[in-house]
């Protein structure tokens, strides 16, 4: 125990604790605007029609009622996120943001006429639960007090929902990106720019690409892990979510099947501090652990585990697959009993399918290419030194991990890929396999699209030669120190890939993918 609780000072000696960071981060949480009026504003909005008009102001004043009761002290929620307090507010701002920039959205576009039903359907139903359990929904661990835990999750993701599909609150045709390619396709192929489409005409379109019974009950279960607003309709976003969340494509519903259907350790629809609480009945049996959706960041699997000292943390795995990250951690220790049940499934082949898609064959077009330039195309073109082994989407271009870790330290670089400047939404480890002349036709011609795509980055590298020069040089004094340093006290060993010298702890550190796992992390519970 105590080697183990040494470990960890060490990391968070290193890094900060990004377990310190969450806590701080609950109690540091207030409810913003306790006196804030949610109110249709008719003179902030002249030129809303009058008819839109009379639908927000109703929404509104249903917004202010479910405030109200959720501020009631007797309530004793927590400010820990989701928290209902600061979501309606951010809610209200952000419809009202939407209504100055375009007085006629609601009029023109389908999906928010859709959202502002669903939200008025979700605070009638938190209002009829506060008027029907009466006292019972003060206790904590009641029933009804699970069920408000839910509702608010919706309210959450509805939150994130519009955050994505309008920002700024302008709602554009082609706005939002779905982060996986070939989900991306699919739903151009099918929808067109459609943000928003009924659950019907989604899955019969679904049907066509991937099998899956006829069932009524998996149809149902799927639609209720997808639909995560439940209104009946899949959105982009909702969309976009579930692909990252049970990727690759090719095995999307097995994936589904396995991990959300199947498998133990799956719990849906709880809270940081619910999974916490559930994990206290087995921190006598180091390795129990359950998965669920993060609250906070949606698109990503957040992990709640007990560790040998005892204790429960949460952790993301951010640039690797759910699958591998269970796999991972078996092998290590951390992931041994799904919900505290002897019995862990054996997802080895589903780890295998999922790794065949992240090998990059180079072929012989991209070795021409660049062999006219003197140089290759797995070297990463930001530092020259390092090949490349991440792939950044949704815009699908390769880096080095030492050069990813160099741009998150640029301040404008945090979020946006260093070449397109496109929103970096996930993280994906690859091998690149050399061109041989022995490689098929077949294999060439399924990556001639990644080889426009590094044709084309190619030269507009030109446009970043300051940043190239100073990842260059960075990465080369980084290598220096690594060599005069410890590996037990460099923190370049420790953000680097060869963790081979230091105990391996489940997402802490050496799991996370440096753009997203100390910025991200520390901005509150999973």
């Amino acid at each position: 125990m105590t080697s183990f609780s040494g470990i960890i000072n060490r990391f968070q000696n290193l890094f900060g604790s990004p377990f310190n960071a969450l806590e701080d981060s609950i109690n540091n949480v207030v409810n913003r605007n306790p006196d804030l009026l949610i109110k249709f504003q008719s003179n902030d909005h002249p030129l809303v029609p009058q008819d839109d008009a009379k639908v927000f102001d109703k929404t509104f004043r249903l917004l202010d009622n479910v405030l109200k009761y959720c501020q009631k002290p007797k309530l004793k929620l927590k400010p820990s996120p989701p928290n209902i307090i600061e979501i309606i507010p951010d809610i209200y701002k952000h419809l009202n943001l939407i209504l100055k920039e375009n007085p006629s959205a609601y009029s023109d576009v389908l999906f928010l006429r859709l959202y502002v039903t669903n939200l008025d359907n979700k605070c009638k139903g938190i209002i009829k639960l506060f008027k029907e359990n009466k006292d019972n929904i003060y206790d904590e661990m009641s029933v009804s007090r699970m069920t408000l835990t839910k509702k608010v999750l919706l309210f959450s993701h509805m939150y994130h929902e519009l955050l994505e599909l309008s920002p700024e609150g302008k709602f554009l045709s082609k706005g939002f990106r779905i982060t996986k390619k070939e989900a991306a396709e699919f739903w151009s192929n099918n929808f067109c720019d459609s943000i928003i489409v009924p659950w019907n005409q989604f899955e019969s379109c679904l049907r066509k690409t991937h099998i899956f019974s006829d069932n009524t009950n998996e149809s149902n279960s799927l639609k209720k892990t997808m639909d995560l607003t439940s209104n009946n309709h899949i959105s982009q976003f909702e969309f976009d979510v579930f692909t990252r969340l049970f990727q690759p494509w090719d095995k999307l519903l097995d994936n589904w099947r396995v991990l959300a259907v199947k498998h133990p350790a799956y719990v849906s629809f709880l809270t940081y501090d619910q999974v916490k609480n559930k994990l206290q009945a087995y921190t006598n049996k180091p390795g129990s652990y359950v998965f669920r959706l993060s609250c906070t960041r949606l698109g990503h699997w957040a992990i709640g585990y007990v560790a040998p000292d005892g204790k429960i943390y949460q952790t993301i795995p951010n640039s690797k697959s759910l699958v591998k990250a269970l796999v991972d951690g078996y092998r290590e220790g951390f992931y041994r009993y799904p919900n505290g049940e002897d019995h862990n499934p054996d997802l080895t082949k589903e780890l295998e399918a999922s790794n065949a898609g992240k090998t990059v064959q180079v072929t012989q077009e991209q070795f021409e290419i660049y062999c006219s330039i003197g140089s290759t195309f797995e070297m990463c073109k930001i530092c020259d030194e390092n090949d490349k082994d991440v792939r950044l989407e949704p815009c699908g271009h390769l880096i080095c991990k030492i050069c990813l870790t160099s741009w998150q330290e640029v301040s404008t670089g945090i979020k946006n890929c260093p070449f397109c400047r496109c929103e970096i939404k996930g993280i994906e480890e690859i091998l690149i396999r050399k061109f041989t002349s022995t490689v098929p036709n077949s294999v060439n011609e399924n990556r001639k699209n990644e080889s426009r795509c590094e044709g084309d980055t190619m030269s507009k590298n030109k446009l970043h030669l300051p940043i190239k020069l100073s990842f260059g040089k960075m990465n080369k004094d980084k290598a220096k120190n690594s060599e005069k340093s410890s590996p037990d006290t460099s923190p370049t060993n420790v953000t680097n890939t060869n963790m081979t010298m230091l105990p391996k702890i489940p997402n802490i550190c050496n799991n996370m993918a440096p753009l997203t796992s100390q910025t991200n992390i520390q901005d509150g519970p999973l």
